[in-house]
């Protein structure tokens, strides 16, 4: 449900009465959950906000946030508990184990098949169909995953563990999750041994592998879980079992060591992320960035350079390694003194200076694998141009003191920041909750004192007492002070005060009554001005600069001879796919001559 971005609808803190029927609620939902549980669940004086949002498949979920953290949320009026919860209180529910493999399918959304289900010795837990469950992993009783059961515990057994077991509703990694702290889950060791770890029998010319002797899993219920892949279909991984082969138990471990990630060399998965990301960063340094590109943005020199160095058969993801975001791990090497990192623009950092003769460069030897093609330096920008992404833009709204009165009944103080949908939604419940819709026409609203003061001139006071629900709702956001928030790819989202400039495009006039098109604004949409101009003068067969923007500190501004402003909205319309909206003198492009 929450593998993909939600939209969120209202952020307001709980009040005392609805505190105490919410713990009511969640009382009557979990009573297993003691009253010391329960308060600190639902606590009185800590911070408690009711978050209403919409999941990317439209379901309506009221998310219960304590601290930041996403405890609880609701669905057609059923409770259910976060990861963050059953970290807490880990015997909440009835759980049930997988391997760590599927944990990725299933905060990608997928649902947990019974083929993944491991069967302890113990059994599995007794629940009905419908039965809200925590998944944990092999090994750890930290829950990973909350699913309702789609069988009971008896016809999963009598279906030969075969079939869907799980409704996946929430999962460790995906969005909801993200909505809090991020925080990893604990090591809880099981109740009952688990078998989790394979024995060598020490023999090396064999390469079977014993179970451990605590797995004891009925005849009926045998089956060969070495075989077992995964498959996505219609939103859901797929535990698919193969035809079983003739080897016996020892090849069957076998195969389960292999289905779990490999760690022969003793390094996990962030350690050798952190390795990638390190080879990345040296290749791209000797071997792809040059002096003149610089300044260079990061996300530019990520995008570009890094990506490129990445081997063939592996893929460089930041978030998978110790370091979490590029800014971080630009901040380390910065600190080693090999580059040196400036923010030219709030929000926005680029790589100023690089150390070429420090010794961790000079000593780093690009791997042999690479082709020459990708260890040559790049002479074409083409590649650069398919790699951009266009940041995802929204305008914001902050509440400003005059109109604070007027979202105080929704919760919303001074310096809160809303969407357009947010101010909308409030405005309508402000009007129906105070009875405003005027009973003669409903297209129009009444004016009370608070709206009064909020909407009108001085001159209008007077003179207006209704207001059309398209007028009220467009004065109410002309009086709001406007924000809006960038999302770089692979960046967290910047808000910033006030409207987001255009790319400007200008033609000034030169000497000989020569014309040059000039180019501002690049680097706040994530453009590198470098790039730009290179590709331009590529395709235009024109000298193209970039000098210091004028009144600006640490901005430029390409230049170009000609007016080649056809060109230019090609290359940021159709191929950097950016709207309209934010490109300002495309209205100024030569008219191209017509063969008669």
């Amino acid at each position: 449900m929450f593998s993909k971005a939600f939209r969120v609808k209202s952020n307001t803190a709980i009040k005392g009465s609805d505190r105490r029927k919410l713990r009511t609620d969640v009382a009557a939902a979990f009573p297993a959950l003691s009253s010391e549980q329960l308060s600190e669940l639902v606590p009185n004086r800590e911070e408690l906000n009711l978050v209403k949002l919409y999941a990317h498949k439209g379901d309506a979920v009221t998310v219960y946030a304590n601290n930041r953290n996403p405890v609880l949320f609701e669905m057609e009026k059923t409770f259910y508990p976060t990861v963050y919860t059953l970290w807490s209180y880990p015997d909440l529910l009835p759980a049930f184990s997988t391997w760590p493999p599927v944990l990725q399918r299933l905060a990608g959304g997928a649902d947990l098949m019974l083929p993944g289900v491991m069967v302890p010795s113990c059994g599995l837990p007794p629940v009905q169909q419908g039965t809200l469950c925590a998944i944990t992993l092999v090994g750890n009783r930290a829950p990973v995953a909350v699913g309702v059961a789609t069988m009971s515990t008896a016809e999963m057994l009598a279906a030969g563990m075969k079939g869907k077991g799980f409704t996946v509703l929430h999962a460790y990694m995906d969005h909801l999750w993200g909505f809090g702290d991020k925080s990893y889950p604990p090591t809880i060791a099981p109740l009952v041994a688990e078998p989790a770890e394979l024995e060598s029998t020490g023999d090396d010319d064999e390469k079977g592998l014993e179970l451990d002797s605590n797995l004891c899993i009925a005849p009926s219920l045998q089956m060969d879980i070495g075989n077992l892949s995964l498959q996505e279909g219609d939103g859901c991984a797929r535990l698919m079992e193969e035809e079983p082969s003739e080897t016996g138990a020892a090849e069957m471990a076998e195969d389960i060591a292999e289905f779990q990630p490999e760690m022969e060399d003793g390094r996990t998965p962030q350690d050798r992320m952190d390795e990638l990301l390190h080879q990345c960063f040296f290749h791209a340094l000797k071997c792809k960035v040059k002096k003149s590109e610089l300044p260079l943005l990061t996300s530019t020199f990520l995008r570009n350079h890094m990506f490129s160095c990445c081997p063939e058969g592996q893929q460089l993801d930041i978030k998978k390694s110790s370091y979490k975001k590029l800014s971080k791990f630009l901040q380390y090497m910065q600190q080693q003194k090999i580059v040196q990192v400036k923010e030219l623009n709030k929000g926005v950092e680029s790589i100023v200076d690089i150390d070429w003769k420090h010794a961790d460069i000079r000593s780093f030897v690009v791997p042999e694998v690479f082709s020459a093609v990708s260890t040559a330096p790049e002479s074409k920008c083409g590649d650069g141009e398919q790699l951009y992404h266009a940041p995802e833009i929204i305008p914001l709204y902050g509440v400003s003191a005059k109109m604070a009165p007027l979202f105080q009944e929704s919760g919303h103080k001074k310096g809160s920041i809303l969407s357009s949908s947010d101010v909308r939604n409030i405005i309508i419940s402000y009007v129906k909750t105070n009875e405003l819709v005027d009973e003669t026409n409903k297209n129009f609203v009444k004016v009370n004192p608070i709206l009064c003061d909020c909407l009108l001139d001085k001159w209008e006071q007077d003179k207006i007492s209704k207001l059309k629900w398209d007028d009220l709702l467009s004065r109410c956001l002309e009086q709001l002070q406007p924000y809006h928030q960038v999302t770089f790819f692979g960046h967290e989202p910047i808000v910033r005060k006030g409207n987001l400039d255009p790319i400007d495009i200008t033609i000034a006039q030169r000497s000989s009554n020569k014309k040059v098109t000039i180019i501002k604004n690049l680097e706040l949409y994530g453009l590198d001005p470098q790039l730009v101009a290179t590709t331009l003068q590529q395709r235009v067969q024109a000298s193209a600069t970039i000098n210091s923007l004028p009144g600006a500190k640490d901005r430029v501004q390409v230049q170009i001879q000609g007016n080649q402003i056809n060109h230019l909205a090609k290359l940021l319309l159709e191929e950097y796919q950016l709207q309209r909206k934010y490109i300002q003198g495309l209205e100024k492009a030569p008219k191209l001559n017509r063969k008669k």
